[in-house]
């Protein structure tokens, strides 16, 4: 079988555990997917909590595969950028999924390619991000939605929770029990049920 290219977008002072938690999670599939770390122009890209990653630049990523897109305080200049939005949509527009943590959320909605539908985000951000686009059908009391082939979460640890579910809706409920026992991890497996939803 065929890997599937698992596209990390990455941005300075992007959020570590939005990342690092899907990551600890994907790379138990590592028969599956393969992951690449990517940014507009490559090299080190550093994140709020100061962990320095490596990165290709985006031309060398295929982008048939997943993106995902992290959330972080750099979503709030970066939601600005008409040329980053603009390389965002066209990978999006290709990819076989598209998965966002947090307020990378806002990145996505910014592209249009949200509009009509269902997500959600960060419930400490949540205005902000649908402020972004009100074409969205944004829905504020879930810990994460899937919509076709797009995947959103709430805020930061919900993306552990978003990517398991995944793993469950793609390859089976079974798998992404196991993975979750083997990193011993609480898996909250109901996407409506989110208690920072106040």
């Amino acid at each position: 079988m065929a890997m599937i290219d698992f596209n990390i977008f990455l941005f300075d002072d992007f959020e570590t555990l939005d990342v690092f938690g899907p990551v600890e999670i994907i790379g138990k599939l590592d028969e599956i997917y393969k992951m690449n770390f990517f940014s507009i122009k490559g090299g080190i890209i550093t994140s709020k909590q100061k962990t320095e990653i490596l990165t290709k630049p985006y031309t060398d990523i295929d982008f048939s595969g997943i993106l995902f897109i992290p959330g972080g305080e750099g979503t709030r200049e970066l939601v600005n950028s008409n040329d980053t939005i603009l390389i965002l949509q066209k990978i999006a527009e290709n990819s076989l999924h598209c998965i966002t943590v947090c307020t990378g959320t806002a990145l996505l909605a910014k592209t249009g390619l949200l509009n009509g539908i269902k997500a959600t985000s960060n419930k400490r951000a949540f205005e902000w991000v649908k402020s972004i686009n009100l074409e969205v059908e944004w829905i504020y009391k879930a810990r994460w939605i899937s919509d076709g082939k797009y995947y959103t979460s709430s805020g930061v640890s919900a993306g552990m929770d978003m990517i398991l579910g995944f793993i469950s809706d793609k390859i089976s409920n079974e798998k992404a029990k196991e993975i979750a026992e083997r990193i011993e991890y609480v898996w909250n497996d109901n996407p409506d049920e989110d208690i920072f939803a106040k």
